[in-house]
């Protein structure tokens, strides 16, 4: 490590529709703001212009908030830290100029932040992360496996092939006439219902890969409730939703088993909304406890998008040198870890 003072950065989240800050001192969390946009929820998902048009209203407000909130000054902060993707350009880049200018403003370092690198080490706000570690990151954009030797340093193992496990979530939710996000509200159906009622495809990719499917699940959700009788019982619904639910469980369950009997691993984490998820948190959760190893997952609040995880990602990269420099822009499918 090149520092070993204490550093007390801001981070600032921006990546799709979720407007989050917050700020992180020497790991610690003091504050942790998220403003959801809602005007997405009536055309059943993200509109990309919208999201960037509320992120310019709503930064300011939910900034002056995170200060507020940790007690702290913008003359305090040693850092600014904003994710340059993977995400919705239009988004990224009302975060990213933002911070480059509060950077430049205050003679501070601006961190370019991979936003599913700082999903992979949010666990770490609460809890020690030991290295090296197994780390899946599933949500509504992603599904990604990874393993996580050092600080800053993964290896993607696996991904999807087409639909992110989240949006299949959402997806079957839509199907069975739930408020959008679907996801929370499928898993509150599925704990009602019965995972065995019906036999959905769990998507087996031949030869060694790690990657998983989601979208012939989707398509069998889909063909299934056209034929069912209407009204449909309630009690159909739930069986519906829990046999959907696992089926996209199962899935990532097997690809994670994989993954670690292939490589070595103290912990096994999972990120992201559909951490969130019950019967993920205990399927992995007993996953891990089969390989003698603990399973870490963020709280809820800091499951979906957040400041905090890109302010604690920011800490760890400012602690070791890296800073970002400021013709970094939005790269919308970032993929290989960095800062620009």
């Amino acid at each position: 490590m090149t520092a070993t003072r204490r550093m007390r950065i801001l981070g600032i989240e921006t990546s799709c529709d979720d407007t989050g800050a917050a700020v992180v001192d020497d790991g610690r969390l003091l504050s942790h703001v998220v403003a959801s946009q809602e005007i997405h929820a009536e055309y059943g998902g993200v509109v990309p212009e919208y999201a960037s048009r509320a992120h310019i209203t709503l930064l300011p407000r939910v900034l002056k908030q995170a200060l507020d909130e940790a007690k702290t000054r913008v003359e305090s902060l040693d850092g600014v830290a904003a994710t340059l993707g993977p995400g919705l350009v239009g988004s990224l880049l009302v975060g990213i100029e933002f911070a480059k200018g509060l950077s430049m403003a205050r003679g501070i370092p601006f961190i370019g932040v991979n936003h599913v690198e700082a999903h992979l080490l949010s666990a770490g706000l609460e809890q020690d992360l030991p290295y090296p570690f197994l780390g899946m990151v599933a949500s509504g954009g992603h599904t990604e496996i990874y393993h996580v030797p050092a600080p800053g340093a993964a290896h993607r193992l696996g991904s999807t092939r087409d639909d992110a496990a989240g949006e299949a979530f959402d997806k079957v939710g839509k199907l069975l006439g739930l408020a959008y996000p679907g996801g929370p509200h499928v898993d509150r159906l599925a704990r009602q219902g019965n995972a065995r009622a019906i036999d959905f495809p769990v998507a087996r990719l031949g030869g060694e890969t790690l990657d998983v499917s989601m979208s012939g699940l989707k398509t069998a959700v889909k063909l299934l409730i056209e034929r069912e009788a209407r009204p449909m019982p309630d009690s159909r619904r739930c069986d519906i939703a829990a046999s959907a639910e696992r089926a996209i469980v199962t899935a990532l369950i097997e690809r994670l088993s994989l993954a670690l009997d292939r490589h070595s691993a103290r912990a096994l984490t999972v990120a992201g909304g559909c951490a969130c998820n019950t019967l993920l948190r205990e399927e992995a959760a007993r996953l891990a406890t089969s390989r003698g190893i603990p399973a870490l997952f963020p709280t809820p609040a800091l499951c979906r998008d957040n400041g905090a995880m890109i302010a604690y990602a920011g800490w760890i990269a400012l602690r070791n040198g890296a800073t970002t420099p400021m013709t970094a822009t939005a790269i919308p499918n970032l993929d290989s870890f960095g800062r620009g």
